[in-house]
């Protein structure tokens, strides 16, 4: 499968380089990140994005920054790296990927109490782990995902959890890829996700790339594609797996949810591990992103859709119940309802 670089960290790991997602599909230009504001901003705007690709940004994102801290005492080193990951974790509070990402970069100077000329070299190596380990779990979802799927499907995704939002395979589109590698005829509709038409832009785009047959449609027309029997299943990829599976996703996936439960459809989740949060009782304890009104009504036009002076309502992602949920799908395997027992038990979560 061919894909773009999306991100990469440069060998002497003083600069960072990203896809400007925000560009795509029209160009396919790179960003070259070196302090902590161009990062929080790539993240904040969604130059990379995704929840698992997000992670991995981060990673590589304190790796770089850790080059350039001059401090050789290993406590104001350590001080230094904490507030910068603190604030970096700011730039997008739901996707629990990113958190999970720094903290991990943060025990790690935590448990190697070295020189700091040491730890800036560990550091690199850890984000790189941290990368070859969501490559590895995304292969492992592909292959469990392929298992739900039959020659011929109809399978209607929602926003962008491919290779560009999770790297490797993606998440949501992972056994969409191996399925097609395998030769198994699959019809893919891609929810065009408004407001910033990630699934228009992106996800079509790459599946189109890759060869997949992949239809964009606008996200009103789920519920007609589902009435004609077009769409056999579901799966959309996710920011956030509560403890009860209740989850956040890009605003609309409620609304799908909604929908196939309503024509008996399978509609699956695809995350790794490190998207499920055990410290989220329920959905209701995700915190919702909002993002500037302006993405509704000015984004794509050359003149405002909306008057300036009518109030806008821009949610960032909405919650889907676990009751609407299938199955969840992880490199772990396929979890089945109840999902506040199966994952647990899968994870070995106490």
């Amino acid at each position: 499968m061919q894909q773009l670089q999306v991100i990469q960290i440069t060998h002497d790991a003083k600069q960072l380089i990203i896809l400007d997602q925000t560009q795509l599909p029209n160009h396919e230009n790179y960003l070259t990140l070196t302090t902590l504001q161009q990062m929080w901003d790539a993240i904040k705007l969604l130059q990379v994005r995704g929840a698992p690709a997000i992670g991995v940004f981060a990673g590589y994102a304190m790796a770089v920054l850790a080059q350039y801290d001059q401090h050789t005492n290993y406590t104001q080193f350590k001080e230094t790296f904490d507030q910068q990951a603190n604030y970096l974790n700011t730039a997008r509070p739901t996707a629990v990927n990113l958190s999970w990402a720094l903290q991990r970069m943060k025990n790690y100077v935590v448990e190697h109490k070295e020189d700091t000329r040491t730890i800036k070299k560990g550091l690199i190596d850890e984000a790189k782990r941290i990368d070859a380990e969501n490559i590895a779990m995304n292969q492992k979802i592909a292959e469990y995902g392929l298992t739900l799927l039959h020659e011929g499907d109809g399978i209607l995704t929602h926003c962008n959890a491919g290779y560009l939002a999770c790297l490797g395979y993606g998440t949501a589109t992972a056994p969409m890829y191996l399925a097609h590698e395998s030769g198994m005829h699959i019809h893919v509709y891609s929810d065009e996700t408004r407001p910033l038409l990630q699934g228009a832009r992106l996800t079509s785009y790459e599946l189109f790339k890759a060869g997949i047959d992949v239809t964009s449609i606008c996200d009103n027309m789920a519920s007609i594609v589902m009435k004609q029997g077009k769409i056999q299943c579901a799966m959309v990829g996710c920011d956030r797996i509560a403890a009860n599976g209740d989850f956040a996703n890009k605003i609309g996936t409620s609304g799908v949810a909604i929908l196939a439960k309503y024509y008996n459809i399978p509609f699956y989740t695809l995350a790794p591990s490190s998207t499920i949060d055990f410290n989220t009782p329920d959905g209701q304890h995700i915190h919702i992103e909002e993002r500037n009104e302006e993405e509704i009504g000015e984004m794509w036009y050359k003149e405002p859709m909306i008057l300036k002076d009518i109030k806008k309502y821009n949610p960032s992602f909405d919650v889907t119940d676990h009751s609407l949920l299938t199955a969840i799908v992880t490199e772990k395997g396929i979890v089945y309802p109840p999902f506040d027992v199966n994952l647990k038990k899968l994870f070995n979560h106490q």
